[in-house]
């Protein structure tokens, strides 16, 4: 769990960091310091995002019955599970073209509000985006994991945030090259695993609540080959649990669940961060090999780095 969430918190924290720096910059870059505190509050209302989500989710469920319990935990792991993936390819689509687009953003909401006041629903959408992603993802690993350890769960996402707050300050004071690319393509394909296990998780919950069918029809059964728990190496099974969901009896749809998810969105990643290979002609020589390249050919996202 402490691995789990750190990674989650950092990659999130940095995107919203990232975020902050970009508006932050552009006012100082305009010289409109003045409207500084009204981005902070922007900022501080944000926050407040993940963790009215989190309160929510903890203590709303509290008072249903546990087949709905179950049917709003397995809803809402495929719903995070949506979000985080649509999250996934569109920081690695955007990430380049991120601050243009807020930063004209910025420059709109200044031209038709002089004061600034636009700069604090600017700032609550950008960055509670990601604190309300990350409240969901956070929340569905806990959930799904049999060892909720509340300590290791706290740990991870605290020490994520602060990474993401030196990573981001380290970017904004330029100090440091940090390879965004490299950074969000290791970070997505451990998310599309972690989100993979949380898909198979939810529709588990969705069967034990009679929704779906099939909840005693088990892929396969492994659990005799696991280790004792007193095993030097029993903890490896636990972190596979915590982190990926591993399960050693998964039911038949849990595993097509888990394939049919898996296997698109990590091609599609793949592809959305190496790009496409030159195009090979008839006679076997690609375009660039022929010492040419087409009229109005463009560098893709794969090749540039997006810092």
């Amino acid at each position: 769990m402490f691995v789990a969430n750190l990674l989650i918190a950092l990659r999130e924290g940095l995107e919203a960091t990232l975020v902050i720096g970009i508006l932050v910059g552009y006012l100082v870059k305009t010289g409109r310091r003045d409207v500084l505190p009204k981005l902070w509050l922007g900022v501080g209302l944000a926050a407040l995002i993940p963790f009215g989500i989190g309160a929510l989710l903890t203590w709303g469920p509290k008072t249903l019955t546990y087949q709905a319990q179950e049917i709003i935990g397995g809803v809402l792991s495929i719903i995070t599970v949506a979000l985080v993936t649509g999250m996934i390819f569109w920081m690695g689509k955007h990430a380049r073209a991120l601050k243009g687009e807020l930063e004209s953003s910025m420059a709109a909401s200044l031209d038709k509000r002089s004061s600034g006041w636009g700069l604090v629903w600017l700032a609550v959408l950008a960055v509670g985006r990601e604190g309300a992603e990350s409240a969901l993802f956070i929340w569905a690993t806990v959930r799904s994991s049999v060892e909720n350890n509340v300590i290791a769960t706290t740990a991870g996402v605290v020490t994520g945030l602060l990474l993401s707050l030196v990573l981001g300050w380290l970017i904004y004071r330029g100090s440091r090259k940090i390879n965004m690319k490299l950074f969000f393509s290791v970070t997505g394909y451990f998310l599309i695993l972690v989100a993979a296990g949380i898909f198979a998780y939810g529709i588990s919950d969705l069967q034990e609540a009679g929704v779906l069918p099939g909840i005693m029809k088990h892929a396969w059964d492994v659990s005799h080959l696991l280790p004792e728990p007193t095993s030097p190496i029993y903890w490896l099974y636990v972190v596979g649990q915590a982190i990926f969901q591993v399960n050693v009896q998964p039911t038949v749809l849990q595993t097509i669940g888990w394939i049919v998810y898996i296997v698109p969105v990590a091609i599609i990643f793949y592809r959305q961060v190496h790009g496409k290979r030159p195009t090979a002609k008839p006679d076997g020589k690609s375009e660039r090999a022929q010492g040419h390249a087409p009229a109005e050919a463009t560098p893709t996202s794969a090749t540039a780095d997006p810092t």
